[in-house]
């Protein structure tokens, strides 16, 4: 019970850590239409300069404040240089854009920082365990990742359903020439989303930093993940994208637990192992399959 218990705790850490990224990419995959490989490159920006900012001032907040003001300038940048002028363009052009983008950043930030990875200690405030029950102590910066996506859907739910600015955002997604028509800026519009997806991208690279290695390359690894959590949500949802972000981390964490001691049960070791092995990196791709095969367009599209 109780390595089920954190099994899903796990599982909650990694799905908050998918909507962080995943929200910003759906908001810019669903409302503009755009198909933004960079997106994994803001994470990586952000947890570049939030671990600098640590190594230099040793404040968790200035690095927290660092990593979020440097992926979202460079978003804008990217975006006001490179992805305006393809919003009318065919997907293939933004593909082949945003992969030179990916090409081109990884280089700048190895002139810059190098190759070697770069270590980010865990702030002292959140270092330790907390006992959430008799024998289960959990890391308190993982349960602080929790609630910080938690936080983050709450607010989002708040800004796309009831504010003026996400009215603007359903609408551009819906009718683009009818809202630019009714006097509103358009261009000001998307570059501000553009700009919070990946402000939202430097929020996971500071909290990831501490968990993870921070170096060249980092943000490709996830980003396939990240779009199957769209994908299962329903591109353009909020709701989707958070619904498919817990889904992808509790399959993953609790198929990572119990999927090689069943293999294990049923068959040798040297063929459950490989089985095993093979199916845990394949459970969330399986899963997605399966959504697809019962709702197309994904289990909360923003439109159909």
């Amino acid at each position: 019970m109780i390595l089920f218990i954190e099994q899903v705790l796990n599982g909650l850490q990694y799905g908050a850590f998918l909507f962080l990224l995943a929200s910003g990419l759906t908001l810019v995959f669903g409302i503009m239409g755009v198909i933004n490989l960079t997106h994994g490159t803001f994470y990586m920006i952000g947890a570049y300069c939030g671990a600098l900012t640590v190594a230099s001032t040793g404040s968790f907040f200035m690095g927290l404040l660092a990593a979020m003001a440097g992926a979202g300038l460079y978003g804008l940048l990217v975006e006001s240089t490179v992805v305006r002028w393809l919003y009318n363009r065919d997907h293939l052009y933004q593909v082949l854009a945003t992969l030179g983008l990916i090409l081109f950043t990884n280089e700048a930030v190895t002139l810059i920082v190098g190759r070697s990875p770069i270590f980010m200690n865990i702030p002292p405030f959140l270092e330790g365990s907390v006992t959430l029950f008799p024998g289960l102590a959990y890391p308190l910066m993982r349960l602080a990742l929790i609630v910080v996506g938690l936080a983050v859907a709450f607010g989002l739910w708040l800004l796309v359903n009831h504010t003026r600015f996400g009215m603007l955002m359903r609408a551009g997604a819906d009718d683009r020439q009818m809202v630019d028509a009714l006097g509103v800026n358009m261009r000001r519009l998307y570059m501000s989303v553009f700009g919070l997806g990946a402000i939202l991208c430097g929020l996971a690279g500071v909290m990831a930093a501490p968990l993870l290695a921070v170096e060249i390359a980092m943000g490709e690894r996830i980003l396939i993940t990240t779009f199957v959590v769209i994908v299962i949500g329903g591109v353009g949802s909020i709701r989707g994208a958070f619904v498919g972000a817990m889904l992808v981390g509790m399959v993953d964490s609790l198929g990572r637990a119990y999927v090689p001691q069943i293999f294990t049960a049923l068959l040798p070791y040297s063929v459950a192992d490989t089985l095993a092995a093979g199916l845990v990196s394949a459970s969330i791709y399986v899963l997605m399959a399966l959504v697809l095969l019962v709702r197309p367009y994904g289990l909360f599209p923003a439109r159909s």
